[in-house]
């Protein structure tokens, strides 16, 4: 009769932490708004002597990795990577993955960062990965759009592929809406920067259908709040552009987020001694990513601070 009651008590107890785990594992952001810094004002208990003035421009507003593209909003020439290469001729980026030709090209940076992801998902035994398409000029959009047509391609302009940032990934052994390639991109793509630009139940709002393959670059914080708030590309500017500035702190390091309108030229504050990042919008503003410190570590589920 003891070795029964023992054994029901181990059963409730190993329940009990099961869920004490599970509750752990849900992704949580805290954000936090406040005031940008406007001449001398306070901000964040710093002082104007803390920050330097900066110079935008209105070409600023066309360039940096959350640029919105899509029917509306086109690429324009100065939004389009620097960095983008071969990436069948550059050896060092192709690790862990396949290409499904030699042409693909993509951003030297972008493809760096896809890398250090596939390394992470071949950890978890997932690894047959392919990078069916990545960077097209303008020339090779418009050829795919009269051949594929208006209902699975864009025109020139309109589409991510032309910037650089985006990229269409496959699985070698199944279509990615049932490979496991797919369903750990979905789940984990967050933690590297990289969202899943076309959700399932987003089509409504991105105007495109449901293309787990293909994933943008847009980094970090930015991929983890939209991961957490269930946000597209479209709602994650939306937000920003109605709050003005929010702060967040994910595995212990404080991000400052700020959304500025700018006409034709346009005056901000900038940190003196810290970190920054400046991406244009692609329509009327800029957002500063502002990072309070350098104490780095890889996102798990369960690891952004409350």
């Amino acid at each position: 009769m003891k070795k029964w009651g023992f054994l029901v008590a181990l059963v409730i107890c190993l329940i009990f932490t099961f869920v004490n785990k599970e509750t752990s594992l849900q992704d949580k952001v805290e954000i936090q708004t406040y005031k940008k810094i406007n001449n001398d004002q306070l901000v964040n208990g710093e002082t104007s002597e803390s920050f330097q003035k900066k110079s935008i421009t209105k070409e600023s507003v066309y360039k940096g990795n959350l640029l919105l593209i899509n029917k509306k909003y086109p690429v324009h020439q100065e939004s389009i990577k620097s960095d983008v290469v071969n990436l069948f001729t550059h050896k060092e980026l192709k690790n862990g993955y396949e290409l499904l030709d030699t042409k693909i090209e993509l951003s030297e940076d972008v493809a760096r960062k896809f890398a250090k992801m596939i390394t992470a998902a071949q950890k978890e035994g997932v690894r047959h990965f392919t990078i069916n398409s990545g960077f097209r000029d303008f020339d090779e959009q418009n050829a795919l759009y009269h051949e594929m047509g208006a209902d699975y391609a864009l025109p020139a302009g309109r589409s991510e592929h032309n910037l650089g940032l985006s990229l269409d990934v496959g699985s070698t052994k199944m279509k990615m809406n049932e490979a496991p390639e797919g369903k750990w991109l979905e789940k984990n793509a967050w933690k590297y920067g990289f969202i899943i630009r076309y959700p399932k139940d987003k089509t409504a709002i991105t105007g495109i259908q449901y293309e787990p393959w293909h994933i943008r670059y847009v980094g970090l914080p930015h991929s983890v709040i939209m991961k957490n708030k269930n946000f597209s590309l479209e709602e994650y500017l939306d937000f920003l552009k109605k709050q003005k500035s929010i702060s967040t702190t994910i595995n212990g390091q404080n991000f400052e987020i700020s959304y500025y309108p700018v006409t034709r030229n346009t005056t901000i504050h900038v940190p003196t001694n810290l970190r920054y990042e400046i991406s244009g919008n692609n329509m009327d503003g800029v957002i500063v990513t502002v990072f309070n410190s350098s104490n780095h570590t890889n996102l798990k589920e369960g690891s952004i601070a409350e």
